[in-house]
């Protein structure tokens, strides 16, 4: 079993990859959750998955399931700055797009997308359409590139990330965002970033490429099909894994398998986290969410947990998931991370 895929989030072969999972994959059906916590009169019904690789490529091909659009145009009300720099790992750029509400006027939660790609390629302008939408509702979103393996394997993307955070509290005046509130939110490689800045405290793991005094601190994760422990044999037999590791297996240094894993970081004391994952996902699989929503829950730290009976990796580019995901988002930032009421 390949843990991740060349091109693992790229909606431009989006379509060509879920025909192939529905021609490799077996499916299977299980259960769905909706709000680990406690299930809610509000929180949204889950998008029926397929029983069978011959119904989900008979929905392809009559055209009953539709792939999100990629460019969504930039709603009116929105503001968009490109190529923002917010920090410099030794020379390189890193870089981030601003997506403002157009008549903000009050601090609002900030929301950071981290793309996926197995830590190897996709780029920040993968999840327009999710930033576009969210900001559309009156978050300050942001979505950012960082290095990639091929620049500098572990821990670079996590402390380029964090340095991401950073620079969204450092700046928070400048772009009336509310510094008490910024969650992060990223699928498959993006989502074990996400993790990872959410649960991770190790000083070795900040960074010095940009405001360094200054907290990486999130409010709230939301994690989309995303690594959550680096020590599964899965994961030890993945190559990407491994390049990601510096290129070192887990008996050559196993201190990095844990150090990467969002497991060995979680306690007690970290953020709010929501769960999104497809039970028929060949890349990284369902019990990477099944293990981290326990974990959760033995810790007694708020969470939701959207299991998607018989959707796969990569799923949430399927329009009914991507609607079932924003609103189960919408549900949880509303909970987390409010937006300020509007005065009437």
């Amino acid at each position: 079993m390949t843990f991740f895929g060349d091109n693992a989030y790229n909606p431009s072969v989006m379509n060509t990859r879920l025909r192939w999972i529905s021609l490799v994959c077996s499916l299977t059906v299980g259960s769905v959750f909706v709000g680990a916590e406690t299930k809610s009169q509000n929180a949204p019904t889950p998008p029926p998955g397929y029983k069978t690789r011959l119904e989900i490529l008979a929905a392809f091909g009559s055209g009953k399931l539709d792939i999100v659009e990629r460019d969504v145009p930039l709603p009116d009300c929105v503001v968009l700055e490109k190529d923002i720099e917010y920090g410099n790992a030794g020379g390189h750029s890193l870089q981030l797009d601003l997506y403002q509400p157009a008549k903000i006027t009050t601090p609002v939660p900030a929301l950071l997308f981290i793309h996926g790609g197995a830590w190897k390629s996709g780029k920040r302008q993968d999840y327009h359409f999710y930033t576009a939408a969210f900001a559309k509702k009156g978050y300050v979103v942001a979505t950012a590139s960082y290095r990639l393996v091929d620049q500098a394997p572990f821990p670079a993307a996590v402390q380029d990330c964090k340095c991401a955070v950073r620079w969204l509290r450092a700046n928070a005046k400048k772009y009336n965002i509310d510094p008490t509130q910024i969650a992060v939110i990223g699928g498959s490689a993006g989502g074990h970033l996400s993790m990872m800045l959410g649960y991770s405290d190790d000083p070795g793991l900040e960074g010095d490429s940009g405001n360094k005094d200054v907290s990486s601190r999130v409010s709230a994760v939301v994690n989309i099909y995303g690594v959550y422990d680096m020590t599964t044999q899965v994961a030890k037999d993945s190559d990407s894994v491994s390049n990601f590791l510096q290129g070192k297996s887990i008996d050559e240094a196993p201190e990095l398998y844990r150090q990467s894993s969002p497991r060995f970081h979680l306690d007690k004391t970290d953020p709010p986290t929501l769960i999104l994952h497809g039970t028929i996902d060949e890349l990284v699989p369902i019990a990477q969410a099944d293990a981290l929503a326990a974990h959760l829950k033995r810790l007694k730290i708020p969470h939701s947990y959207g299991r998607l009976n018989g959707w796969p990796h990569t799923m949430d580019l399927a329009k009914p998931v991507n609607d079932y995901c924003q609103a189960m988002m919408d549900h949880f930032f509303a909970k987390h991370i409010p937006l300020p009421q509007k005065k009437h």
